[in-house]
């Protein structure tokens, strides 16, 4: 997505109210203390900025949802490792604010790092200093085996905005499918009371998830980009057809990546629950098929659910 995309985006609804800015936690929790007061209901977007339409329908569904929509902005630290993009990250939080007005979020929460870790935060995992979550059993495969740091950060950061925001239901993508299994464990767990609620993936028209980084693609990577999620419809169609074997799904989906040339970083068929990998034919809990490719410098993520739905 690039800022002609904001623009137009913007331009359709020029007269929707601005959210409110709450830069610290304690003027949200003012802001809260209102809303429960008049007996309204909260939900809760968390977003690293750079926003698209899958945002937005999060968003949506939220504000369909629930009385009042909080969303957050804030590009968490702990989830970058040292060779990772965190300053190159896009921060683009005008357009960003704009583009929730246009579908009615309340208020925006951009706190800065220092509000969000007292602690303080360094990319080393090895010197950093302070408490941080991790979720056991649901962390190290998949995402985890390439970035090892990247669940202990989600989890963390997003324990906190829970704890800080305090909402009635939170609402994320299947775009990022192990990291909502690692979300709703980390809240059974820790008993928040707060629903989580998962959503479709939102796609481009040649099928490309929607994700912040993809505007780093140049116009030749942006056209091969689309092949991940080839390779999981190329498995999928195998699976609506009766292939239940993982093996041969794996394979399936392999055989279009290795054909396209791109880098593969991993092909998964696992449980839908555990997300263990699957080694023989696919059970009664589902299947989530995943991988990641690289392009390029970027780094491409896409999932599918294999005879299961998302659960909200």
């Amino acid at each position: 997505m690039n800022h002609s995309f904001s623009r137009r985006l913007f331009s359709a609804s020029t007269s929707a109210l601005r959210p409110r800015i709450v830069n610290t936690i304690a003027e949200y929790r003012e802001l809260r203390h209102e809303w429960i007061m008049q007996g309204k209901s909260i939900g809760f977007v968390p977003t690293m900025g750079a926003l698209h339409h899958g945002h937005l329908s999060l968003a949506k569904t939220a504000k369909a949802e629930c009385d009042k929509v909080v969303a957050s902005i804030f590009v968490n630290p702990a989830q970058f490792a040292p060779t990772e993009d965190l300053d190159r990250y896009p921060r683009t939080f005008e357009s960003d604010v704009d583009l929730l007005a246009t579908v009615g979020v309340d208020a925006v929460f951009a706190p800065a790092v220092a509000e969000m870790y007292p602690a303080g935060i360094t990319l080393d995992v090895a010197k950093q200093s302070g408490t941080f979550v991790q979720v056991l059993g649901k962390s190290h495969m998949l995402e985890g085996s390439v970035r090892p740091h990247f669940f202990r950060g989600v989890a963390t950061v997003v324990t906190k905005l829970l704890n800080a925001t305090q909402p009635d239901k939170a609402f994320f993508g299947q775009k990022d499918g192990q990291q909502c299994a690692v979300i709703r464990t980390l809240v059974r767990d820790l008993l928040i009371p707060t629903q989580v609620v998962v959503c479709q993936t939102v796609r481009e028209s040649d099928g490309l998830a929607m994700s912040s980084r993809n505007r780093y693609l140049d116009p030749k990577e942006r056209a091969l980009a689309p092949v991940l999620y080839k390779a999981l419809q190329a498995a999928e169609a195998l699976y609506v057809a009766g292939e239940t074997d993982a093996s041969v799904l794996r394979g399936a989906g392999m055989k279009v990546l290795q054909s396209a040339g791109v880098q593969v970083e991993y092909l998964s068929v696992a449980n839908s629950l555990s997300l263990e990998e699957e080694q023989g034919k696919i059970g009664a809990d589902g299947a989530m098929m995943s991988g990641a490719v690289k392009i390029g410098k970027t780094r491409i993520i896409d999932n599918i659910l294999l005879g299961v739905e998302v659960r909200k």
